[in-house]
Parts: C-alpha cells; structure tokens; sequence
C-alpha cells in the first residue's frame, strides 16, 4: 500500500504527502483511519476531501492510499435499507456504538451473513456479458432482484450454481477466471453503461391531478421542486414516492434538517405500499445524510443515490430518485471550494456548479440496460431550497437549465392551505408534446386541448383578479364574472388535493380527465345561461356547482358525477 503523512489540515481538507494517488482514489486518514477522496493533485502534494469530522487530527499522522475510487456494494439486500451518505448501513451503526456515530468506523453496505435463495436462469457454457442476468433471487416479498454480470466483464461460463448464498459467495465462474457473486462494487461517479438511450414518451403517473394533468413529468425525466420552507416540499416528495408509477425508490436526503430527516425515517418505514399492500419500505433505499454530517459525505451522497438507482435501473425497473435538497449539495460544494482556495462564482459557489449539477442529472433517462431487452427508466425528482424562496438565485437556475419540469411552490398558496402549493402560472413542463400520442391511445384524445383550456382559464383569472383589486368584482362584464366562478372550480376541484384523505390522496387518469370535462361542461353551460338572460349573480348564487368537489372524497363517483351535473344543468336552465 502507498503510505505519506498529513502536511495540512482545514476542516474537512487535507493536504497530504508522499503518496501518489489517481484523481478520486480513497485514502485513510490519521490514526483513526477516516475515510477521504483525492480531489486535487498538485506537484507532490495530494489534497483530501474527508468524510468525517477532522477535529483532533495533526499534520505528521499517516495516510494510506487503498488505490481504488468510491464504490458502492450492489446486491440483494440493499432494499429496505438506510444508508448515511457513503453507503454504511445506520441501523448497523447504532448497534455497535449507539445513537451518535463514531468517527473511522466502517460497515459493509449489504448483510455479509445473510443467505438468499439463488435460481440461476443462465446455463455452463453460455456466453455471457456485462448487464446479462445470471439468476434471481427475492429480496423482498414480491420484489425479484435480478443478479447481473458486472458491467466490465464478458466470457463462457465455466460454472453456474442455485441454493443458498451470501453476497459474498462464488456462485460460478466465467472462462476467464472471473469469479462471480451476488454482489459486485461499482464506483459511484462513473455512470453505468447502458445499449441506448430512449426518448421519453411516457409519463410517470403520479396520482396528483396539478401534476399529471398540467404539468407532467416523462419516465425517465428530470423534475426540479424548488420552495421555500414550509411550503409542502417533503409531503410532496412522501406522496410522490408512494403514489407514482415507479417499481423502485431511493429517496437521498441530502443535507436536510435532522427533525425532517427523523420525520422521513420514522415516517417510511410505516407507510403501506397500495400497489402491494406491503410496507413501502419493500422497495425503498433510503439514504439520510442530515446539515450537521460531515459536508464531504453529503456531496457523495448523491451519486451514492444514483448509482443504487442505475443498478435497478439496468434490472429492467423503473427507479423514481428523490434528492432533497440539491440546495445543501452546493452548499457542500462551496464549503469545499472555499477551502480549496477556488475562485468562486456566483454568490460564492464554485465555478463548476452548473457542470456538476447537470452530471447529476443527465443520470437519469428511458434506456434499454446492457444484457437484457427490457426497457429500465430512472426519474430524478430533485427539490431545491433557494433562501427565502427567491427562485433567480444560482442553484435553482442551474438547475432549471438541464431539467424538463419546473414545479415552483409558494409560500402563499400554502399559507392559504391551498396543497399541493405548486403556483400553476410559475410552474411549467416541456413533456407535453412527447407526451400527446401516449394520451390519446391511453386516455382520451381531447386530453391536451383540456389541458390548454385549464391553462388559459387560469391565466384570464390572474389578469382578472388585478382588476378586481382595484375595482370589485361587480364592475366586472357579467362574462368575465362567469370566467372568474369557473377559475375557482378549477382551482378547488382540480388543482386542490390531500395527501392524507384515503381516496384524495391518489387520483387515477379516468377521474382527472372526467374533472376537466365537468368543469368545462359548466363553464359552456353557465355561458349559454348568460346568452339566454340570466344574470351573472344568479349563476354565482346556484348551489350545486359548489358540490363538485364532493366527488374527490368518493371512490366510485360515476353517480354522483351524474347526480351533481343534472342538478347544475336545471339551475341553470331556470
């Protein structure tokens, strides 16, 4: 092993010498042998981002180079679990020292000792390469994981066999020598070859009618959440990791507060999965890297999340990754820039943010995986915390840059309780026209005109409403009074959802669209009444249209649709 000694330290920077390291190697720091990685190689002298806390280490301690990158353990078991920011196992680390992690300790990702049932489906003497499948083996109940050749390896194999294993077991070999596992190491920043990338045209239904009807995300798509605090970001990212069409989650918290992150931790682990009836936790990896963790280990964290999540992407599944916040990853970012002694760009932040971030991104995608036919998708739903909810500072815009969905909250709308707080005049995607053929085959094909009517209603109510704050509303033409009842109606029927009503909190496709076409039913039939006499305040006064949003609250709503818009065409026929 390359051994050299600590010349400099500066919180989680260490200058080091004597050693010479590749860029992105793993060292081992001082006595207590911490983990870093080599971020900067300058002459003899060899900088190290650390991730634990430095405090107590002196230049003179030794450090040892291990000459291999940051990988992650992949294998069965990794469901279920939850990792700190570099893939160590936080319920093992509670058992061996408590509430409070130690610092130079290390854990295997997945359970060395557990064994699990393997069913080869490949034979001795088939031609095998990287991403081909050797076999399956249930990790969770209902959810098969499927064990791969390591992306880098090709050949015969020599030997194959079923029955129990752990993950460190040789279960055959290929004709090279190549001894193969359940489990195999990848490193975390290189992105996971794939046959070829497909374009995204198919969304991820997520049961949330604002964002399956006016603001869709693609499988495989990018989406940004940015919001201030307590605008509904983690309720959010809670239902959409429950709710959308998704076969797998990793769900990174990436820096957040600990009370948020106890919340996600205690809260996971409860929730029932409604496709499955089972724990959600059945096909969850959670990693938890809270603001007072080491800041190196929050920047890793994320392409720890990303490389679990293309894994499962290359099995052939659908991976939905939620990064909250990538705010606190710039923030790690520019921590460690600052220590470099890096110029910094824009409100300090390193000049590479923008590159970073859309390395981040560019993950995700609609692929066909290496070895195997079957499509695989990875969706990257990343939220954003600007300060103060100012939406032109430089992460959100770097951000928005390289995503497709923009879903801005707002502190206003959710002061109102007006949930999810998604400002639909802020708020856009660049999806639909990928998305139009995929509507008219599987839903219905007025579905995109619905959705520009929608639009263009609530865009007439905001112009509307300045008016109306300087004038009233009955100054306004009886008409545009007429626009501004069916403004409301969209607003409180469709865009208004609770994620915590047992039917409202998932909206299928069929009752979105039957939403739409009932709001726009009223609106043709309250504009005729108007043509035929009746007076604007007699269309404001009927009761019945108000009714509408009792069907949110109903699971088989067909007759109480009918029920509602009869009554609503009587009154309005008077």
């Amino acid at each position: 092993m390359d051994k050299g000694v600590i010349y400099r330290v500066a919180g989680p920077v260490v200058v080091a010498k004597g050693i010479k390291p590749r860029m992105y190697d793993v060292c081992r720091i001082g006595k207590e042998k911490l983990m870093g990685e080599v971020i900067q190689i300058t002459g003899d002298k060899v900088i190290i981002q650390v991730y634990e806390d430095t405090s107590g280490i002196k230049p003179g301690e030794p450090v040892i180079n291990t000459k291999e990158p940051l990988t992650v353990e992949l294998g069965p078991g990794l469901l279920t679990s939850i990792y700190d920011g570099i893939q160590r196992p936080l319920p093992v680390l509670i058992k061996q020292m408590g509430d409070f992690i130690k610092r130079g300790v290390d854990a295997p990702g997945l359970d060395q000792q557990k064994k699990w049932d393997f069913k080869a489906v490949a034979k001795k003497g088939d031609d095998v390469k990287g991403g081909s499948i050797l076999g399956e083996v249930e990790e969770t109940p209902g959810n098969i994981h499927k064990i791969m050749v390591p992306p880098n390896q090709k050949g015969k194999l020599a030997e194959i066999n079923s029955g129990k294993f752990t993950v460190n077991d040789v279960i055959g070999k290929l004709d090279n020598g190549f001894e193969l596992k359940l489990k195999h190491n990848w490193p975390v920043r290189i992105e996971r070859p794939v046959s070829s990338k497909l374009k995204p045209e198919m969304p991820l239904i997520t049961g949330q009618r604002i964002i399956d009807a006016l603001f869709p995300i693609a499988k495989g798509g990018v989406a940004a959440i940015p919001g201030p605090f307590g605008s509904g970001k983690t309720v959010m990212q809670q239902s959409l990791s429950k709710w959308s069409d998704a076969d797998i989650i990793v769900y990174v918290g990436c820096g957040e507060r600990g009370n948020e992150m106890t919340e996600v931790l205690t809260e996971f682990p409860k929730l029932t999965d409604p496709k499955s009836g089972k724990p959600l936790m059945n096909r969850t990896v959670l990693i938890a890297n809270t603001s007072n963790m080491p800041v190196a280990a929050r920047e890793a964290s994320i392409y720890t999340g990303v490389t679990i999540a293309e894994y499962y992407r290359d099995m052939g599944y659908s991976v939905a990754l939620m990064a909250d916040s990538t705010s606190r990853w710039a923030e790690a970012m520019r921590e460690i820039g600052s220590r470099l002694e890096e110029m910094p760009g824009e409100e300090g932040y390193p000049a590479y943010l923008s590159t970073r971030l859309a390395q981040f991104y560019e993950r995700a995608g609609r692929v066909i995986p290496l070895g195997t036919k079957n499509e695989g998708s990875i969706s990257i739903i990343g939220a954003v915390s600007p300060a103060g909810g100012d939406f032109s500072e430089p992460v959100t815009q770097s951000t928005l840059r390289v995503t497709k969905v923009f879903w801005a909250l707002d502190a206003k709308l959710a002061q109102r309780r007006h949930f999810p707080s998604i400002n639909w005049l802020t708020s856009y995607s660049l999806y639909h026209d990928a998305l139009d053929e995929w509507y008219v085959k599987n839903v219905a094909s007025d579905w995109r005109s619905l959705v520009g009517k929608m639009m263009s209603i609530l865009q007439e109510e905001e112009k509307l409403l300045e008016i109306v704050q300087l004038v009233g509303s009955d100054a306004l033409p009886e008409r545009q009074q007429v626009t501004l009842v069916v403004a409301r109606l969209i607003r409180e029927v469709l865009l208004q959802q609770n994620a915590f009503h047992d039917v409202d909190t998932f909206c299928d496709m069929k009752k979105t669209h039957d939403i739409m076409i009932s709001i726009m039913k009223i609106s043709k039939m309250a504009n005729n009444a108007l043509d035929n006499g009746m007076r604007a305040e007699q269309i404001l006064e009927t009761k019945s249209k108000d009714r509408l949003s009792e069907i949110k609250f109903v699971k088989s709503y067909d007759n109480l649709l009918k029920e509602i818009m009869g009554k609503i065409e009587k009154e309005l026929k008077q």
